[in-house]
């Protein structure tokens, strides 16, 4: 009788460990995991487009702001075309959650200096933003390797930054 008690202590124990795993894998914030951002996570062939060889930094004006789905799969994303005095070219900023709960706001007319990384998208010029400057504000999207700001923490050499 005693052994019976002690198995079914131990199956409920494993049991109830199992079924924590799975509610926090459940409830995981968004973001938090490497392919858990819509497409847009560090882990991701867009994201991978973001060279640090190619970044440059081009003043102008913004022509329009459109939501965009840069690859199949992805979640919406924010798009502009800025006209500089050489060209128009799109500037892909971010996921639209993440871009619609910032506080600096971007309308078409703002004059804006963007830095980011030139790439080709779709055989066409674009940049992938890595901040956005409107007057003394600026809007932060990723560092200078083109980690996402969204994607929360990360692991570098074994050490959790922010």
């Amino acid at each position: 009788m005693r052994n019976k008690g002690a198995l079914a202590a131990t199956i409920l124990i494993i049991l109830i460990t199992f079924s924590l795993d799975l509610f926090n894998q459940s409830f995981a914030q968004p973001g938090m995991r490497m392919r858990g951002s819509g497409g847009w996570g560090p882990g991701h062939h867009y994201s991978r487009m973001y060279n640090p060889q190619t970044v440059e930094t081009l003043s102008g004006e913004v022509v329009s702001i459109d939501t965009i789905t840069p690859l199949r799969g992805m979640s919406s994303g924010v798009h502009l075309n800025l006209k500089t005095a050489k060209e128009t070219i799109s500037v892909h900023l971010g996921p639209s959650w993440y871009i619609d709960n910032q506080d600096v706001r971007i309308q078409p007319g703002d004059k804006i200096e963007v830095k980011g990384s030139r790439i080709s998208f779709g055989g066409k010029p674009a940049m992938i933003a890595a901040s956005v400057k409107k007057g003394n504000e600026v809007l932060t999207l990723r560092d200078d390797r083109g980690f996402p700001a969204w994607s929360g923490w990360r692991y570098d050499n074994q050490q959790p930054q922010r």
